[in-house]
This record gives structure tokens, C-alpha cells and sequence, in this order.
């Protein structure tokens, strides 16, 4: 075998590679956001009808598809340029890029404890709150058009942002690291079909950001006090104060970290066995 064909077969190994990977990332996030989940079944049925005019000889509904298909390309960068500047600056972000701040454990126990805190406060006063924080995917273009205020965390600081007639109260506040960003965020609404109709708008939001983005969200209800945390484009409804708690110390441990614990338990096991072996 020449060095052309050991190069040709590589290239051809590549090309297929780069392709599946693609192909895997397109699907990965149409699975996580409802929009796209729509549109890759407009896109699905257009195809049918498509092959169905073909077969049938369904000659004017094919000259109106031939229209569509030429021009759903630039429509659909036009309409979606938001979903797609997203998907994009994910993929970049979460893989060459990582989290904004991997916090340390005892960030981490202190970001948990501060939000419980005023979760539990403002489920006790029935006060609505929506609290995001962010993971790997950047959340600035939620954060320009809002309330900057780059402060430390503290449950207090919490509270009084979302304290009724507080002008900072409606929205979101996102947090990133260990520090609240801003506060009066607009998030994007989930367009999911199957969110029972007595949800509001910040549930709604939560669940959005969630589709959209790797973010987690905590929301509480003004009107009945239920906490709510929307992680991985799911709406964990009517959580205990404990149930919340638990999924943000899961969700906020580094994705690094699992590996670490793994390879840490691995060896506590073969120096177990070494033990035993010796004596026997």
C-alpha cells in the first residue's frame, strides 16, 4: 500500500468522522430545545411531500415545494439566527472554552447555601423569584440588556432584589460563578406543547432557559410558594427544600470532577484488594 492511498484512506476516515460528528451535535440539541424539535419536523414533512409529489406526479404541489425548499434556507437563517448563535456558541464554549469559573467545593457548598437560604425565605413569604445560574454556555446576551450588578452572593442580596415593589423584582438575576451578574433578566419562554397551561410566565422561563442553554434555573411561585428547578430542558415541578438543594450540588459538580472520583475509587479498590492479597 502506497503513502496516496494510506493518505486517501485517512482523509476518507476524517471526512466520515467530522460528518457523525456533526450529525451528532445537530442531534444532541434539537433533543433540548422545542424549537428545533418543531422545525426538524417541518423539515421531515416537507421531505415526504416532497418525495410523495415525485411518486404521484403531483406536479403543482411540487413546483410550490421546489419554491419552499429554495428558499428555506435563507428563512430559516433569518427567523432562527437567535436558536442558531446559541448552538454555536455552546458548542464552542462547552468544548474548547469550559465553564466562565470552576468553583471550588467550598464555593460551590456556599453558592447552594446562599440560594436555599433565600429560597427557603421567599417560599416561607410567598415572593416570586427566578435565579439562573450559569454553566459552560455564556449567558451575556441576557445579561447586556439587564441590570448589571456584578455583587457577591448572599441570600440577603437575594431577598431584597426579589422583594414586592422592588424594581428590580420582575425577571431573572443570573448568577455566574459565585457572583450575581445582574438582575430584571428576560429569558426566552419554552414553546413546549406539553407545560400544563397553569404554569406562569417564570416557569415558563425557567424551562426556556434550560431549553436554550446548559443553565440551571430556580424558580419559586409567587402565588403558591412551590419551588421549581429547571436543569437539562426539564422542569423538576413542586421540589422539597432538600429535593432542590441536592439536584444544584449534582448539576454544579464540574464534569471533571466525576472523573477524578472514579479514578479515586478505582484505586482505593485495587489497594483493597492488594491488602487482602497479602494477607491471605
Amino acid at each position: 500500500m502506497t503513502l496516496s492511498q494510506i493518505g486517501s484512506i485517512v482523509t476518507d476516515i476524517l471526512d466520515v468522522a467530522i460528518l457523525w460528528l456533526i450529525l451528532y451535535y445537530i442531534l444532541k440539541y434539537i433533543r433540548k430545545n422545542v424549537k428545533l424539535i418543531l422545525i426538524f419536523k417541518g423539515v421531515l414533512i416537507i421531505a415526504i411531500l416532497k418525495i410523495a409529489s415525485v411518486v404521484f406526479h403531483l406536479n403543482t404541489v411540487g413546483v410550490i415545494l421546489e419554491y419552499v425548499i429554495d428558499w428555506a434556507p435563507l428563512a430559516f437563517i433569518v427567523i432562527f439566527q437567535p436558536e442558531i448563535r446559541n448552538i454555536l456558541e455552546s458548542i464552542g464554549r462547552s468544548q474548547l472554552l469550559g465553564r466562565h469559573k470552576v468553583l471550588t467545593v467550598d464555593e460551590r457548598e456556599k453558592v447552594v447555601y446562599e440560594i436555599m437560604q433565600a429560597v427557603e425565605y421567599m417560599k416561607r413569604n410567598r415572593i416570586g423569584a427566578l435565579i439562573v445560574i450559569e454553566r459552560d454556555y455564556s449567558l451575556s446576551q441576557y445579561i447586556e440588556n439587564a441590570n448589571k450588578l456584578y455583587a457577591d452572593l448572599s441570600s440577603e442580596l437575594l431577598i431584597s432584589i426579589f422583594f414586592p415593589n422592588n424594581p428590580l423584582h420582575d425577571g431573572a438575576v443570573i448568577l455566574q460563578g459565585d457572583r450575581i451578574s445582574s438582575a430584571g433578566s428576560v429569558l426566552p419562554t419554552s414553546m413546549n406543547p406539553n407545560l400544563s397551561k397553569r404554569l406562569g410566565t417564570r416557569h415558563r422561563a425557567a424551562l426556556g432557559i434550560a431549553e436554550t442553554s446548559d443553565a440551571i434555573a430556580i424558580c419559586v411561585s409567587e402565588e403558591t410558594g412551590r419551588v421549581s428547578v429547571a436543569v437539562d430542558a426539564e422542569l423538576n415541578y413542586n421540589l422539597t427544600l432538600d429535593d432542590a438543594r441536592m439536584i444544584l450540588i449534582e448539576a454544579l459538580q464540574p464534569k471533571k470532577e466525576t472523573f477524578f472520583d472514579a479514578d479515586e475509587e478505582v484505586e482505593e479498590e485495587v489497594v483493597t484488594n492488594e491488602e487482602k492479597s497479602e494477607e491471605e
